[in-house]
């Protein structure tokens, strides 16, 4: 699987931006797919996430302000577009933000927990900066 982002980039308070994430290579129809975020000396933390079936998850620190989407391919099952338009952007969302994708088994795995765990993802993108003044 293949993942790589772009969108990143700076803007102020207040301001939006929209990350997308090309996937391609994958040949399960039913996967998770997701976004995370990290800075320098901190854990990678999960952002959102989309299960094929639709079910979304996202952190409390964004709910309301960043909206996860898919658009698929046609004709081609194995490539896609995931998108995370944020909104209200805080100095707090400055990070690099990494685009994921996991089996199917990671939506509930998720919501059992509660908590979006990098371990439940297989591949990741290289990252995309965004930076929040």
């Amino acid at each position: 699987v293949q993942l790589v982002e772009s969108g990143g980039g700076s803007v102020q308070a207040g301001g939006s931006l929209r990350l997308s994430c090309a996937a391609s290579g994958y040949t399960y129809n039913r996967n998770c797919m997701g976004w995370f975020r990290q800075v320098p000396g901190k854990e990678r933390e999960g952002v959102a996430a989309l299960h094929t079936g639709g079910t979304t998850y996202y952190a409390d620190s964004v709910k309301g302000r960043f909206t996860i989407s898919k658009l698929n391919a046609l004709n081609d099952n194995s490539k896609a577009t995931l998108y995370l338009q944020m909104n209200i952007l805080e100095a707090d969302d400055t990070a690099m933000y990494y685009c994921a994708w996991g089996p199917s088994s990671a939506m509930p795995a998720i919501q059992a927990r509660g908590i979006m765990s990098p371990a439940y993802f297989a591949f990741w993108g290289q990252g995309t900066q965004v930076t929040v003044s």
